[in-house]
């Protein structure tokens, strides 16, 4: 028998201005000028300039206007006492719209920004195609080569199958091509520039690139030798190995190894560079003036908004005519909703600046030996909660300010991640960054001998000399993310 339950709970929700916030503190500053783009191209009650005092009449009918149709907000003050927790429930922020920005950076006219001129270059397909047009091919060669083109990936490499290929010409051209017809044509391919093109693995591609040279000195030679007989020597850097079975002097093989570390393992990435640079936008600036730190934002993190006074003349100008009338009521509720929003969308940017702010003030504050003078071993660990708890926010809202964003100072540029690491106990019974822990580890790697190189174990033992008791697999993981390889692949002649 079914029974009906009646259950009461209390959920916490993110408003819309919430979500709105939210949006807007974890993106950077080069995504925020988008995204202000768009707000004012969707939004006429939006304006660029410094704001303006209203007409008292117009804010009394806006306050007084009740609109019935929807949800009225008119009782929206400003976002400064909101605050948000990871508890929280984000459906309806997961649902929202991404506003990324549609409008890309370049996009419009602006009299202060420098321009360049617009560089137009093939992509890697379209000057693989037309240098097989070049060879004249027959109609059937033309469609097999044009195959293999499409089948080339990003980096340069054909790694599907030749079989493969050719199921895909049986199917998709309706050729019947033997695997011996298609290595032919690919092989015509494989002599396109860039060198190394149409290679099948890392082996075939510098072999292409050193039978291009077209060199018969001794060091080419055994540079072949070494690539096609004892390439997993080579990888594993077992150069003692190599060298006994090239029965070759020790400065021949270092000139050899030489000559094969500077072919390009990933000749497709020649072609496929973007034309235009890109470039880190800080969204604040640190510098030392005199003794003192001064913070600023970016000022592309702080536009000068305001509400259009067109529109709030426009909706008193609506509030006196007849209310009653269909078409004016719902030309008020549109006007209302636009001046709604606009105003909800400055006071979150008006958030922004704020909590960016404070952020950063208690981030160099917590930091100040480093900002000094920066340097690295000064910084002092430091995790999101010690920022949250100093300036009363939530971990979240740190973390998404944290996450994207950077700061200029007199040293260079930063990402705010970087002063975020975790504390390393100490024989003196301090806690001391992992971010010096790991200077450290890269310099005892920079002036080790290249010929026998450091273990992992007796790195942990350099650094436990130096009152630093952490284990071997830590040493590791800080190597990992220095991306610096093990011991054996360290070792060189």
């Amino acid at each position: 028998m079914q029974k009906l339950t009646l259950n009461q709970s209390l959920q916490q929700r993110l408003s819309p201005q919430q979500i709105q916030f939210i949006k807007l503190l974890q993106i950077p500053t080069a995504e925020l000028e988008q995204r202000i783009e768009e707000e004012l191209e969707i939004n006429p009650a939006l304006e660029e300039g410094k704001d303006f005092e209203e007409k008292s009449e117009a804010d009394d009918s806006y306050d007084d206007f009740e609109d019935n149709s929807g949800d009225d907000f008119s009782d929206y003050d400003s976002l400064d006492s909101l605050d948000y927790h990871d508890g929280m429930d984000v459906k309806e922020y997961i649902n929202q719209d991404d506003y990324s920005g549609y409008k890309m950076y370049g996009d419009g006219w602006d009299d202060d920004r420098e321009t360049s001129p617009v560089i137009s270059t093939n992509t890697l397909s379209e000057s693989l195609v037309q240098q097989l047009g070049f060879l004249k091919l027959n109609e059937r060669d033309t469609v097999i080569g044009e195959q293999l083109i499409g089948s080339i990936e990003d980096d340069g490499y054909i790694r599907r199958p030749v079989r493969s290929i050719c199921n895909d010409l049986a199917f998709g051209q309706n050729i019947y091509a033997s695997e011996d017809e298609v290595e032919h044509v690919l092989y015509k391919i494989q002599k396109f520039e860039p060198a190394g093109i149409a290679a099948r693995d890392l082996q075939e591609c510098l072999l292409i690139q050193l039978k291009r040279m077209n060199c018969q000195t001794e060091t080419c030679i055994n540079a072949i030798r070494i690539i096609e007989n004892y390439f997993e020597e080579f990888t594993k850097k077992h150069f003692d190995t190599i060298q006994r079975k090239l029965n070759t002097e020790n400065d021949s093989l270092k000139e050899s190894v030489l000559l094969i570390t500077r072919l390009n393992p990933k000749p497709g990435n020649v072609e496929n560079g973007d034309s235009a640079a890109a470039y880190l936008m800080p969204d604040f600036i640190v510098t030392n003036n005199n003794g003192k730190m001064d913070i600023v934002l970016n000022s592309r993190n702080a536009p000068e908004l305001r509400v259009s006074r067109s529109f709030s003349d426009m909706l008193d100008t609506y509030d006196k005519s007849d209310k009653q009338n269909k078409h004016i009521k719902e030309t008020v509720t549109f006007v209302k909703q636009k001046l709604d929003a606009a105003k909800w969308f400055i006071d979150a940017i008006k958030q922004r600046q704020q909590t960016l702010l404070r952020t950063m003030e208690a981030i160099v504050k917590y930091q100040q030996e480093f900002f000094w003078d920066g340097d690295e071993t000064k910084l002092r660990p430091m995790i999101l909660k010690d920022i949250a708890e100093q300036i009363e926010m939530d971990i979240s809202t740190i973390s998404r300010v944290a996450n994207s964003k950077s700061v200029q100072t007199d040293f260079g540029i930063y990402p705010l991640k970087y002063f975020f690491s975790e504390g390393i106990a100490t024989d003196s019974g301090e806690d001391a960054s992992s971010r010096e822990v790991k200077n450290i580890l890269k310099e005892l790697i920079e002036s080790e001998p290249k010929h026998a190189p450091l273990s992992d174990d007796k790195l942990e033992k350099q650094l436990k000399k130096r009152g630093y008791n952490i284990a071997r697999r830590t040493v590791a993981k800080y190597r990992e993310q220095l991306n610096i390889p093990v011991a054996r692949l360290r070792k060189q002649l």
